[in-house]
């Protein structure tokens, strides 16, 4: 962000948030609150979407020491964001707290309609229908952490393979194998015999 007379670059802000000014870092807040939403509820439940952008805000603040030589804020915030988000649903998996419910008849009705047209703008106009994202919801819930947030970035959010791996922090090898796996399990989930463990 350029500098001008009012407004102080990220890179004064940050410098005198370091220097002991912690009251500056209200002006990241306002600055970038908007942004780091966005992200954020791209990759966890709504209700849950404030109280993440606030862990990911709390980790910036206490990071901020390392971003010291680096040249842009906002990828470096992005960064931070996404990998809250990853945190988030591993901590969910992990006390199994995701609920692995079944899918409802309407779902099902759905699911098998999409399969059964195969005509991109038949699909298209399928996806369109809620009943889209919260099957592929319920596909994500099946997902460990790492393969949800590879599938979210590369296949839902339309990032390159290094892009997702600077905000994941990983290695591009590892984004692109975990990517094809994690595309084949999803695959897998939509595609295989319906009503096998899917209905109640």
């Amino acid at each position: 962000m350029h500098n001008t007379p009012n407004k102080p670059s990220d890179r004064e802000i940050i410098e005198r948030i370091i220097d002991g000014d912690a009251d500056a870092f209200a002006q990241i807040l306002t600055r970038y609150k908007d942004y780091v939403m966005g992200i954020v509820s791209r990759h966890v439940p709504y209700d849950q979407a404030e109280e993440t952008a606030h862990d990911a805000f709390i980790r910036a603040y206490q990071s901020l020491a390392t971003f010291r030589g680096k040249d842009n804020f906002r990828p470096w915030l992005a960064s931070i964001a996404v990998r809250t988000c990853y945190d988030f649903w591993r901590g969910r998996y992990r006390s199994k707290e995701v609920p692995m419910s079944s899918l409802t008849q309407q779902h099902q009705e759905w699911l098998e309609n999409v399969m059964s047209d195969t005509s991109d703008q038949a699909f298209a106009e399928h996806g369109s229908r809620k009943e889209a994202r919260e099957v592929l919801d319920w596909a994500l819930a099946k997902l460990s952490a790492e393969d949800r947030m590879v599938l979210e970035l590369v296949y839902l959010e339309g990032l390159t393979i290094r892009e997702a791996a600077e905000l994941l922090g990983w290695t591009t090898a590892n984004v692109k194998v975990r990517s094809l796996r994690s595309r084949r399990k999803l695959q897998k989930l939509l595609s295989g015999p319906i009503g096998e463990g899917m209905i109640q």
